[in-house]
């Protein structure tokens, strides 16, 4: 069978071994320079710029030729979005779909709201490489990711929400504490795939502490975990180190974070992916 996996950028995958996969780019703009979140993109480079930029930033998605163009001539793809809370990309991703199908009444897509974004995603992606190549039917992959899904979750903590609060993805007063006096924000994605704030900590140990907490509290139990981090490795590593000493036996990958996520999370962010 002839399957593909397509994700937009927010994914932070940029290849898939063993299955065929492409990444279909979101794009951060500014009044001066527009970063287009592929391989090609020096994502510390985008952080640095960004960080000494004071003008306006944005984020764009990727249109249904982009999409289209992503699938191919496949048989049969699977197509992975950023929360349709946050992002069009869904939307243009279901148009694609409609599309593709239309012209090709013999093929199969299936696109999957995340309702979340980063880590989580990639954990939504790894499921569908391990039931594409286990031998699965198209539909019976539909049925047992619509399950999985499920059973997934994300949290993050951010240290600054700047960029998400001029974008209209948080209240600009909670953006407001993030940075002062070393407070840091955790959250994580709502079942309506938009960003709940669930603390209000201070300092680095307390963070990792209540991500923990957090994780444990939405069921976790020493499922497969992926972090993603903003150019923060140390922090990742030290949560990774704490999850581990918890449940020894845990599954625990770290990445960085790509352009979109980077942009959102800003420097220093942490976003993790769980099963529960």
């Amino acid at each position: 069978m002839d399957f593909i996996i397509v994700s937009d950028s927010s994914s932070d995958l940029l290849s898939l071994d063993g299955v065929s996969f492409n990444s279909v780019p979101l794009k951060i703009m500014t009044d001066v320079k527009e970063y287009v979140d592929n391989s090609e993109l020096d994502v510390r480079d985008m952080l640095s710029d960004l960080s000494k930029y004071k003008g306006r930033s944005r984020s764009a998605c990727p249109g249904i030729g982009e999409y289209l163009a992503a699938f191919g001539d496949a048989q049969y793809v699977f197509c992975v979005t950023i929360t349709s809370g946050l992002s069009g990309s869904f939307n243009a991703a279901k148009g694609a779909e409609k599309q593709y199908m239309e012209e090709h009444p013999d093929r199969r897509v299936h696109v999957i709201d995340s309702l979340s974004t980063g880590p989580e995603n990639a954990l939504l992606i790894a499921k569908l490489r391990e039931l594409i190549l286990s031998g699965e039917s198209f539909d019976s992959i539909v049925e047992k990711i619509t399950e999985y899904h499920n059973h997934t979750r994300l949290i993050f903590a951010l240290e600054s929400l700047h960029n998400l609060a001029n974008n209209g993805r948080v209240s600009p007063l909670v953006a407001k504490l993030s940075g002062i006096l070393g407070i840091r924000i955790v959250g994580r994605a709502s079942d309506k795939g938009t960003l709940e704030i669930i603390e209000k900590t201070r300092g680095a140990n307390k963070m990792l502490a209540d991500i923990v907490k957090n994780m444990c509290g939405d069921g976790y139990c020493g499922g497969r975990v992926k972090i993603h981090h903003a150019d923060n490795e140390e922090s990742a590593l030290a949560l990774k180190d704490k999850i581990a000493t918890k449940y020894p036996d845990a599954q625990i990958e770290i990445a960085m974070t790509r352009g979109l996520c980077s942009f959102y999370a800003e420097r220093g962010g942490l976003l993790v992916g769980f099963e529960i």
